[in-house]
């Protein structure tokens, strides 16, 4: 069987052969993977080229509600979900009970000067007053996220211990109220101590307001006294004949155990398969482009050329590269796509590789082995609607950014089961990866700067990912191509309900100097009282 061509934004292919480059699974040979492959399913549209619409997601209405105790990993499961249907271009918001009650805490102290108590006697289950008021606070998001829900969102996520039969009861039963929406439940379990430790380090010092100011050792006791209280109430979910009957999944130390019970319905599945994918086992991720490619020399995008000079230097140098930053010894596997840069870039890692034929470059269609001034002068209509919606055009009979998104999903869940991944493949590619294990936005997809010679090392973490980037001095092409002026520009996405330990240290501190200045404001109000 033959594929069509598959290539673009800096690279491409001629129709290629769906079968493997080499067999074998040793160190340093090929084989092709199996996971399911879309990478043919976009490529002749027609010929012309057109911007795609977003796609209609308006009937999906889901309600996430998580379970669990503190420091089990709640947040973490809550923000890479967002992240994940984010990117597939759901509307998903985090609704953080715990942002909620931080938030008003706030208003009080600008308003009365007074500094609200929140250390472990708020949680307290003898505290009558303050049960009541958690009360209040988990059902006033509830309902700011059934509202969000019906001015057009699609998924909302309540990020909440829900720690009791009787909460999760009222959850349900006020979801089953409203027409048209859906409740899966969410619970995430954590028996490693190790692990839990870990968790509640990362939220004594991730600058959360709760311990703003604290030292660490005193925030971990008040912390661990808040977590007991929540233990001596806790009821774990679906341990009842009538909680049998939700729709719930349970993940025991985050992927090591997986339960799924009653998950029926299009997008409940697509959460359920994504969640068992997961797991918490360091690693690193290296994104590399293939070395320089002779297309890359001539400026034009598409064809299968071979490297240049230079891109083969890079292949040279790129095994001490990767072998100095992993350690010796270390487990590696290497990907590819199926076009020959990539693989000519790999051939002297001596780690086992597989080829993707869902990593092949952006199919540029009919531009195929032009370069961009050509382009402008043959295409001056499809030149212009591209530059005005990068992410949503679709070349004559090629594809979009959006289509590749669509074709990498099964790469992506694959990642997520992985160890140690060295991707070499094309630049569309690399950023549509990269928006995702950053959490970017359609919008900032296609201008994310990936130069050729350059490894980006990406460890994942409980924010999101840390990156290092190794640039090798061997000299190179640059194919970066910015924001045309006057395209236009979205604002991004507010931080306002993500949890600060699942904030990237940069939004934390952002977070801070709002607070502050915040708090100095009140200050000053309390002041002239």
């Amino acid at each position: 069987m033959r594929y069509a061509s598959i290539h673009g934004d800096g690279g491409s292919a001629t129709p290629s052969s769906s079968s493997s480059v080499g067999e074998g699974t040793e160190a340093g040979t090929y084989t092709t993977s199996r996971a399911p492959s879309r990478a043919g399913s976009f490529s002749r549209y027609g010929m012309a080229g057109a911007t795609l619409a977003k796609p209609d997601y308006s009937s999906y209405k889901l309600v996430v509600a998580m379970v669990g105790l503190p420091a089990r990993g709640k947040s973490y499961l809550s923000n890479r979900l967002q992240r994940y249907l984010r990117w597939l271009e759901y509307d998903v918001k985090v609704f953080n009970v715990g942002q909620l009650r931080r938030a008003k805490a706030r208003d009080k102290l600008r308003e009365t000067g007074v500094k609200a108590n929140h250390t472990a006697a708020f949680f307290d289950n003898s505290n009558a007053q303050a049960a009541k008021d958690r009360e209040n606070l988990a059902e006033e998001c509830l309902e700011n996220l059934i509202t969000w829900l019906k001015e057009g969102g699609n998924v909302g996520i309540h990020d909440a211990t829900n720690s009791n039969r009787a909460r999760r009861k009222k959850l349900y039963d006020r979801i089953a109220r409203e027409p048209g929406l859906k409740i899966v439940f969410l619970e995430s379990v954590c028996t490693d101590p190790a692990v839990i430790a870990a968790n509640i380090a990362v939220k004594v010092s991730s600058g959360d307001p709760d311990y703003d100011g604290i030292p660490k050792e005193e925030a971990e006791k008040d912390f661990r006294a808040r977590i007991k209280t929540y233990e001596e109430n806790y009821e774990e979910l679906g341990q009842t004949k009538d909680e049998e009957k939700l729709s719930y999944c349970k993940i025991i130390d985050v992927g090591k155990q997986v339960v799924i019970n009653k998950i029926d319905g299009y997008l409940e599945s697509r959460v359920a398969f994504y969640l068992m994918n997961l797991h918490l086992t360091p690693r690193a991720i290296f994104l590399t482009r293939h070395g320089e490619s002779q297309y890359n020399v001539e400026g034009k995008i598409g064809g299968d050329a071979e490297l240049s000079l230079r891109g083969k230097k890079y292949a040279a140098a790129l095994p001490k590269l990767i072998n100095d930053n992993i350690g010796k010894d270390v487990p590696l596997t290497v990907w590819t796509s199926t076009l020959r840069r990539t693989i000519e870039t790999a051939a002297g890692l001596p780690y086992t590789k597989l080829t993707w034929k869902s990593l092949d470059e952006l199919d540029a269609g009919v531009c195929d082995g032009m370069t961009y001034e050509e382009i402008e002068a043959a295409y001056p209509e499809d030149y212009e609607a591209r530059d005005n919606d990068k992410y949503n055009y679709r070349y004559q009979g090629g594809e979009s950014y959006r289509d590749v998104v669509v074709r990498l999903e099964p790469v992506i869940m694959e990642l997520e089961r992985q160890a140690n991944i060295l991707l070499v493949c094309h630049q569309a590619v690399i950023r549509c990866l990269y928006a995702y294990l950053h959490g970017l936005s359609q919008d900032e997809l296609p201008y994310i700067k990936i130069p050729l010679h350059t490894v980006i090392k990406l460890t994942p973490k409980a924010f999101g990912c840390e990156e290092t980037r190794y640039a090798l001095p061997i000299e190179a092409v640059d194919t970066f191509r910015p924001r045309p002026v006057g395209a236009p520009v979205k604002e991004p996405e507010p931080e306002d309900y993500i949890s600060p330990s699942q904030m990237p240290p940069e939004a934390v501190a952002r977070m801070k100097e709002r607070e502050a200045a915040m708090n100095k404001e009140a200050e000053g109000k309390s002041a002239t009282k």
